[in-house]
């Protein structure tokens, strides 16, 4: 049967579901019948049966985490077909009459949605929840084409006006309608391997099309490059739990699309996890959500006036391969149109940082929306910044990013971060404390499992256990309880986590046994010595440091809202000696008989010296 007459049945068919994907270069069909499940775990596997998926948000509930529960389906479609398409035979048979929106707007207005920035970064990031949060909002609008009609004329307008995405696709299914051209593969899971790529910072095309020189500005952007370095260090917090070897860095790069450039990075390591497991270890994007993850979503569920449905999720594609499995292939589902009985959603979120610009992060919102409605025809395009942009055109110039002074200043980043994470890993290296175990205790941080990882690089048998779980038996037994890093007022007492993260601390102190204590955790221990805690005049998040560390200096990474602090000059007190800086008195890092902390994270991209003051402070413990 020709494309035409297929899609015309499957469009006049309301209950017949189905999925097109453009990706690699090529477009697929797939068909099958509707299945809704209730965890990623019963999703249905065969050996011999592709599943697609959407996961809404709300599943990140399944790792512990808040989120509305809006009922939207985990919606699995069982493939019993799966066909490649020629490419221009089925553009060509695609609907491309215009589209008319009305009542075009957001649900929130530009004034309360930079009233949210400001309450979040005053009330979240200035009081110590988090280093950054997305917070979105919905664009919205009316039109009067039936609804599988409209997917499929935005479908070939994306086809034909959008490039560089990762992958383009219209989800049918009856009562669910997506399409849209995602940017960003969360997470990949092949041979063995698992792959992410965090994307951040979004650079949008002046109208025209993008230049050097604007380009090269928004390259040089503190605030852009930071927010880039702390989705890394989250999505490494994901790898380090998923694979054996931790994850390995790569970029840099430019991701570049018609309407908009992103800085992104490619993360890889072994894996021998079910793809499902995969999954659910890895929701979500902090891109598209914030870190640490945790308490992002207790953040997302106080600030956004509506639940997330798809939004910030990710459609995955499960394919059988030759060893018996499944393969993985799940981009975020951002970029996307959402379709429901003649109305129209286009879900966009801003990056809250410490440093964001109300008005800036509206601006952003209003960016990225536009951006899918250019894409789709649905507002006027630019077409000059389209021929211009238009990389695959046969006359095309070089991209900016094959620029050389573009790709060195991109590669100059390189120069901030920790080594570690930018060379390959052995999965179990001999280290110098071999032979040892390492119990590491989460605070809702999941930086404890990239230093978990550090430990068992330097030899140690180290797990990672729950602050709400752990037990007394657990603290006395292990050779080093590494009480980790964590979210908040470390002078709460009412918090439970914090009076428990206090309890370990005690603890091992009370018995004299080996403890190194990060963060929030060496916080807990200073003030258990009489130091004074404080709140920092600015959150340190996303900061990198040269600071001193016993007798050597050290570049550390820092996400603290709360410091330590000393008289400047101070060396000891009792029971500890004191790195601290010589003009505010902050405490960097404490050590005395049988304990060490730090107040930067050592795991981090950012601590270049991170391994090195990681065996130092350890050994100090266990000697």
């Amino acid at each position: 049967m020709a494309i035409a007459d297929r899609l015309h049945a499957l469009t006049a068919d309301p209950d017949a579901s189905f999925v097109l994907i453009a990706r690699d270069g090529g477009v697929e069909l797939l068909t099958g019948a509707v299945a809704d499940v209730d965890v990623l775990a019963d999703i249905p596997l065969a050996a011999d049966r592709e599943v697609f998926a959407l996961v809404p948000y709300r599943q990140v509930r399944e790792r512990g985490f808040e989120a509305q529960d809006d009922g939207t389906p985990l919606r699995c479609i069982l493939v019993d077909s799966h066909e490649q398409l020629d490419a221009a035979e089925l553009v060509a048979a695609l609907p491309d009459d215009p589209i008319t929106l009305r009542d075009g707007g957001f649900d929130i207005s530009d004034e309360d949605y930079a009233a949210i920035v400001d309450q979040v970064i005053d009330e979240e990031i200035g009081r110590g929840e988090g280093a950054n949060f997305v917070i979105r909002r919905d664009y919205r609008a009316s039109f009067d084409t039936d609804d599988r009609t409209a997917a499929l004329t935005w479908f070939r307008a994306l086809l034909e006006h959008e490039r560089g995405a990762y992958w383009t696709f219209a989800v049918i299914t009856p009562g669910r309608i997506a399409v849209g051209a995602s940017p960003e593969a969360h997470v990949v899971a092949r041979d063995g391997f698992v792959t992410m790529n965090p994307i951040s910072g979004t650079f949008r095309h002046p109208a025209g099309g993008a230049t050097k020189a604007a380009l090269t500005e928004f390259l040089s952007s503190t605030k852009e490059t930071e927010e880039l370095f702390m989705v890394v260090d989250e999505e490494l917090k994901m790898m380090s739990q998923v694979c054996s070897d931790g994850g390995r860095i790569t970029g840099p790069h430019l991701k570049q699309m018609s309407r908009l450039t992103h800085t992104e990075y490619m993360l890889r390591g072994r894996s021998a996890l079910d793809p499902r497991d995969v999954l659910r270890e890895t929701m979500f994007a902090p891109t598209v959500t914030g870190s640490p993850m945790q308490n992002a979503c207790t953040v997302i569920r106080r600030h956004e006036r509506a639940p997330r449905g798809y939004y910030s999720g990710v459609a995955a594609l499960f394919s059988p391969n030759a060893s018996g499995g499944h393969d993985l292939d799940a981009p975020i589902l951002i970029r996307t149109v959402y379709v429901d009985r003649g109305s129209l959603a286009v879900p966009v979120g801003a990056t809250l940082v410490r440093h964001s610009d109300p008005y800036g992060e509206v601006g952003e919102t209003h960016g990225k929306a536009a951006g899918v409605l250019g894409a789709i025809g649905a507002i006027e395009r630019d077409h000059a910044a389209e021929a211009r942009d238009d990389a695959d055109a046969p006359d095309a110039a070089p991209t900016l990013a094959d620029d050389p002074e573009v790709a060195e200043l991109l590669a100059s980043r390189n120069a901030r971060l920790a080594e570690f994470w930018l060379q390959p890993q052995d999965a179990a290296a001999a280290g110098p404390l071999a032979g040892r175990t390492a119990l590491v205790v989460d605070a809702e941080d999941r930086f404890t499992t990239m230093l978990a990882h550090q430990l068992r690089h330097l030899g140690l048998d180290a797990r990672v256990v729950p602050w709400g779980t752990v037990t007394d038996d657990e603290i006395d037994a292990a050779d080093l309880v590494v009480a980790g890093p964590g979210p908040g007022d470390p002078r709460d007492a009412a918090s439970p986590r914090i009076a428990r993260m206090r309890e370990v601390v005690a603890r091992r102190r009370a018995a004299d046994a080996p403890l190194l204590a990060v963060c929030l955790s060496h916080q807990i221990l200073a003030d258990s010595l009489g130091i004074a805690l404080v709140p920092l005049d600015a959150p340190h998040q996303g900061v990198q440091k040269i600071v001193p560390v016993f007798g050597e200096d050290a570049s550390v990474g820092f996400y603290n809202t709360f410091t330590a602090r000393v008289s400047p000059g101070a060396a000891s007190v009792t029971d500890a000696e004191v790195s601290a800086d010589a003009v505010t008195g902050d405490v960097y890092a404490l050590r005395g008989e049988r304990f060490a902390s730090i107040q930067g994270h050592l795991e981090s991209i950012l601590s270049r010296d991170g391994i090195r003051t990681l065996e130092r402070l350890a050994e100090h413990a266990l000697a």
